[in-house]
């Protein structure tokens, strides 16, 4: 049986070379035949549709599934999983460039905003991984600083340039997820 991986994108547009469509089409190539990787087309940026689309899709799989959140993705996922009930054993969550909603003047909404104790409110999950270019020009890298911070059992992974869309890849992402 093929190994699970969810992954939600980032908002936007989805298009060819737009939003996460590369970073996806270099997972799923990396990945190859072992894994089955599911990327849904989410709906315009709105929690409670996010939230529904996100439960749509687990409640689909089966078995062990490895998340995989780019941008806005990560931080739905993340909401997600810390106020819903989730009866998957998560083996991997993989955060890319997510914004920390309510710690920055320029990223307050009360929809995307995680409860204060989130980190506590989390199902089990073996294996955390934060990815986040220091000088991200969308999503600053003090978000997965506030991360890191409160989940400190999370792997954090620095890049020294300013990628957000990740378009030629994550080769440590295909790596972490291998290792599972």
């Amino acid at each position: 049986m093929k190994k699970q991986v969810l992954f939600i994108h980032s908002a936007g547009p989805q298009g060819i070379h737009q939003g996460s469509c590369d970073l996806i089409a270099d997972l799923e190539e990396q990945l190859g035949e072992v894994y089955h990787v599911s990327s849904p087309a989410m709906p315009d940026p709105d929690y409670v549709l996010w939230k529904a689309q996100i439960a749509n899709e687990i409640n689909a799989l089966n078995g062990e599934v490895l998340l995989v959140g780019h941008s806005l993705g990560g931080s739905v996922l993340l909401k997600y999983l810390s106020e819903e009930d989730c009866q998957l054993t998560v083996s991997g969550l993989f955060l890319i460039a997510a914004p920390y909603w309510g710690k920055d003047d320029d990223w307050q909404s009360e929809d995307f905003r995680l409860p204060d104790s989130f980190a506590t409110m989390l199902p089990r999950i073996s294996s955390l991984y934060l990815y986040h270019s220091r000088h991200d020009p969308v999503v600053p890298f003090a978000h997965a600083q506030h991360y890191a911070k409160q989940l400190p059992q999370a792997v954090t992974r620095e890049y020294e340039g300013d990628d957000h869309y990740f378009c030629e890849g994550l080769p440590e992402l295909v790596d972490d997820i291998k290792r599972i």
